[in-house]
């Protein structure tokens, strides 16, 4: 039975699941047509909120770019190649593949998302050169997979957000503190129950497609070629000599992790998304040990990113729409309407992924939800700190079939959108249960 169910979302999403970029436009008719229909907007105004908002995201998209470039920059070096391909020989058949791309791809999501991300993909291009009979399609569904459970853990915005001192809520919410949201039962409960399953559910999937999809692991050559010793050629100019310069590599990528170093004492773990692509930014400039190898290395990396670079706009302008027509708000207040003191959480939970999919961003949701929800939920006397995990958990969970997130992960496997979505949307189905189970009755 859950082959056949598996088989059957394959086929479906390999037939009429259109390019990401194809995607993103759809979306935009879609809230465009939404906007006009359920609000007071004009058509004309729409088209102003959309081409408004339409660069509100540059420094996430620029921030996204980084990921993916900076990650193939220390993936790259020998260094991190020899790591993940000794971590790479737990696996000895496809199905240890699977489970062992999965667990690390969730623990590394749970540190930080966008470390997890990249780390997740990385490691499945040096498992399947591993175990080459392993479906390479379920590999990176595998890797994307473990993004589930990113806003249960370290680096989640929203629980982090109103913990702080001077987050805009503050005055109906106050502090909130992790030990309220992150630390509850119920939501380690679900992270728990989310790391120990996943595994089971990508492998069945691995079990359940009878058509393998093979890949040459030399296409995916992740492990870098040997380095020739720096020439010492007198012929050399001076420009030449500055670039194959190890020296110049020693002193720029050590300043810059004497910073990292400071940073982590003086803030503890605060792994923001900013200071994971400084870390392997220079972390990469002293692996590579010359400006020459790491300015090679980018040339690569940044041809993994102009899927990002040209769709993560389109999402602004969805963004645009949906925030300034009041599309967002009124499918909030759908949801409240509806609503009970015991039902508030969980019915949150299935309003915010819906609105996920067309505001896929925790910090950009929470700012169109958080306002219309914890006023909701303090006029029902309902707890206020599980409706906003009820938030994030909406955000990770539609993750599974919003291409958004996936675009870093598929940038560097070298795959399509339609390639692992399939295998997504019976985890989107099964993590549902555990994070219902969580939000209601823990």
């Amino acid at each position: 039975m859950f082959g056949a169910i598996i088989r059957f979302f394959d086929r479906i999403v390999q037939r009429y699941l259109p390019d990401a970029f194809i995607f993103a436009i759809l979306l935009t008719i879609i809230v465009f047509i939404l906007g006009i229909g359920l609000t007071s907007s004009s058509p004309m105004e729409m088209v102003q909120y959309w081409g408004g908002g339409f660069w509100d995201l540059l420094a996430f998209t620029m921030q996204m770019t980084l990921i993916v470039v900076t990650g193939y920059i220390l993936a790259s070096t020998k260094v991190m190649a020899t790591l993940m391909k000794r971590l790479a020989l737990l696996a000895h058949t496809p199905g240890q593949a699977v489970i062992l791309v999965t667990l690390v791809a969730s623990i590394a999501c749970l540190i930080n998302y966008g470390f997890g991300l990249v780390i997740g993909a990385l490691f499945a291009k040096h498992v399947v050169q591993r175990v080459p009979t392993v479906d390479y399609r379920i590999l990176i569904a595998a890797a994307y997979s473990g993004f589930l459970v990113w806003h249960g853990g370290l680096s989640a915005s929203i629980p982090l957000t109103i913990a702080s001192t001077d987050h805009f809520l503050i005055d109906s919410l106050g502090v909130i503190p992790v030990t309220q949201t992150l630390l509850t039962p119920y939501n380690l409960f679900i992270v728990s129950t989310l790391i120990a399953t996943l595994p089971i559910i990508n492998y069945l999937s691995l079990k359940s497609i009878k058509q393998k999809t093979y890949i040459d692991p030399l296409f995916l050559e992740t492990e870098p070629q040997d380095e020739l010793a720096v020439t010492k050629d007198a012929t050399l100019t001076p420009a030449e000599r500055l670039e194959n310069s190890s020296l110049l590599s020693l002193l720029i990528g050590g300043a810059g992790l004497l910073f990292v170093v400071t940073h982590f004492i003086n803030n503890g773990l605060d792994l923001t998304i900013n200071i994971v692509n400084f870390t392997m930014l220079f972390l990469g400039i002293l692996f590579h040990r010359t400006p020459r190898r790491l300015l090679n290395s980018v040339t690569e990396g940044v041809k993994n990113a102009g899927g990002i670079i040209i769709q993560f706009p389109f999402y602004a302008g969805i963004m645009g729409m949906m925030v300034a027509s009041g599309l967002s708000d009124q499918i909030a207040l759908w949801f409240v309407e509806i609503s009970t003191e015991q039902t508030l959480p969980f019915l949150t939970f299935i309003s915010a992924g819906i609105i996920n999919f067309f505001v896929p961003s925790g910090g950009g949701q929470w700012a169109v939800q958080g306002p219309i929800m914890i006023p909701a939920a303090i006029e029902l006397g309902a707890d206020t700190a599980r409706v906003a995990m009820a938030v994030a958990w909406g955000d990770a969970w539609t993750n599974m079939i919003q291409p958004f997130w996936a675009l870093p992960v598929l940038a560097i496997a070298g795959l399509k959108v339609r390639d692992i979505m399939g295998f997504c949307l019976i985890l989107l189905i099964w993590s549902f249960i555990p994070i219902s189970i969580g939000l209601l009755f823990l």
